[in-house]
């Protein structure tokens, strides 16, 4: 069988790994890559390419990087030139028209960082994480105009960890959705494999985080906040004020321990943590960053920051 041509199109680092097993199949020759523009990145804010068109150039790849696909059609003529057979997407950023999905023979087909029906949308591995969800997964979606909601052509699944954050999710999720590529892609375009409908009575929305959700609201319970935090330590992360100041947190757990005092109050401090009363039960935290300060061991923020039980945090 003659290799099956791939237009694939994804930006972050999430997405390598997919065109990682592309490039090294075989069976598969992608013609040609499809990218988010150069973004400013860093202190000096200079122009960056994304961790996919890095990869693509270092193979010699045709490569697109437009501001918007459905602004361009002559972008569509292009891609279309390119003879690709199928279009593999995996965390692109952009809105796929119809007439593009349309445009290959065997469609466009998505790597998606949740198990479908759960977690629909921008940002499945954070509300996993932040639900306290047991298992997550990635699937191999046919892709349609509705958002997420192909049938459904393969599922790998993993167990979430009591203490797994949202960075280490995102790196299993990404070598088990390569593995689809590997193995469901190729058995769906020869045939060998016919998608199934997803459940529709079982969707859950992974909606676009907030900033303002970045705050942490320390009357909510105690196993709630650990979630927020592990969740969004992939992005946009969590902080709270202490004496006026912002403080990021970075590394905490619940414990669920009835506390005497006011939600937002120090409960205890100890070397190389400090707890603080949530709306039901406590959180203990071991890693912070004090506002235009590095990351640091709680037992380093308390040689320069002096703190006893009673203090109010989040003010």
């Amino acid at each position: 069988m003659s290799k099956v041509r791939v237009c694939f199109l994804g930006t972050p680092e999430f997405a390598v790994s997919s065109l990682e097993a592309l490039l090294e199949d075989e069976h598969f020759e992608v013609v040609g890559v499809v990218t988010q523009p150069d973004r400013p990145a860093g202190r000096k804010l200079q122009l960056t390419p994304s961790p996919v068109k890095v990869l693509a150039q270092a193979h010699g790849l045709k490569v697109l990087a437009p501001e918007s696909l459905k602004a361009n059609p002559l972008i569509l003529d292009e891609i279309k030139s390119w003879g690709a057979e199928v279009g593999v997407v995996v965390a692109f950023g952009q809105i796929l028209t119809q007439s593009f999905l349309d445009s290959f023979r065997f469609g466009c087909v998505n790597v998606h960082g949740s198990i479908l029906p759960r977690w629909r949308g921008a940002a499945p591995i954070q509300r996993a994480i932040e639900a306290g969800d047991t298992e997550s997964g990635v699937t191999l979606q046919k892709m349609v105009k509705k958002l997420d909601a192909g049938d459904i052509i393969g599922i790998r699944k993993v167990a979430i960890g009591a203490d797994m954050d949202a960075l280490e999710l995102h790196d299993v999720l990404a070598h088990l959705g390569a593995d689809l590529l590997r193995v469901e892609l190729m058995d769906y375009v020869r045939g060998n494999l016919a998608p199934v409908p997803q459940d529709e009575s079982q969707v859950t929305i992974a909606k676009k985080i907030n900033k303002q959700e970045s705050l942490i609201d320390w009357s909510a319970p105690a196993k709630s906040i650990e979630g927020k935090v592990r969740g969004f330590v992939y992005g946009p992360g969590t902080y709270t004020f202490l004496q006026g100041k912002k403080l990021k947190l970075h590394k905490v757990t619940a414990e669920d321990v009835v506390s005497t005092l006011g939600t937002g109050c120090v409960t205890s401090v100890g070397e190389d943590y400090f707890t603080v009363a949530a709306g039901r039960g406590v959180v203990r935290i071991f890693e912070v960053q004090p506002e235009s300060r590095t990351r640091m061991k709680v037992q380093d923020f308390l040689k320069g920051h002096s703190l006893k039980v009673g203090d109010k945090i989040g003010e």
